[in-house]
């Protein structure tokens, strides 16, 4: 944990650097960011996360960060769409496979973003969240993939319960999600 936590320290430093709002200094590439830690720290990173939306919550700053829960944002659309309260009858009657086709039909990469893109307003820093609760309905390369095409000029942080080699996302450190080369790791 103290390895985690002296990692964490250096997000805020990170995000307060001018080269991470411009997107400088890679090389024209967009300015997506992986920070993956063991899945065990998880309480601890959303803990952090809180803090340094603090950090910059004041007037004046420069830096509008406004966050997806990729988790709270399924719920929100199993609700719109009127599932919701099916799901778990659904799964208990039909099973998991059922509730697997079903979800991964509607919880489709495109209606993340359409939700991102109506809530993003002036906010100018993405963090991505609740990617370990989504799997496997929906999967994180699939939604950073998607993102470019609407925030390619805006810092996207996403915080990954696994592992980013810079190549590859293994959730959980245990499922290779699929190879993703567009992301930075935010902190080594």
């Amino acid at each position: 944990m103290a390895n985690l936590n002296a990692r964490l320290d250096q997000i805020i430093p990170k995000i307060k650097e001018e080269k991470f709002i411009d997107g400088r200094g890679l090389g024209n590439e967009i300015s997506f960011y992986v920070f993956d830690y063991e899945p065990d720290g998880e309480l601890v990173v959303r803990d952090y996360i809180k803090h340094i939306k603090k950090e910059f919550n004041y007037e004046g700053t420069n830096r509008r960060i406004i966050e997806f829960d990729l988790y709270k944002m399924l719920i929100e659309i199993t609700k719109e769409k009127r599932i919701f309260d099916r799901i778990f009858q659904m799964e208990e009657q039909q099973g998991k496979d059922t509730l697997f086709k079903a979800m991964t039909t509607f919880a489709k990469p495109e209606v993340f973003l359409q939700k991102i893109e109506e809530q993003l307003g002036d906010h100018n820093v993405v963090f991505i969240t609740g990617v370990g609760k989504v799997y496997p309905f929906v999967r994180s390369h699939n939604i950073l993939n998607n993102l470019q095409e609407v925030l390619d000029k805006k810092p996207v942080i996403m915080f990954f319960p696994g592992r980013y080699d810079g190549q590859s996302l293994q959730l959980f450190s245990k499922f290779k999600d699929d190879n993703y080369y567009r992301a930075f790791r935010l902190v080594d």
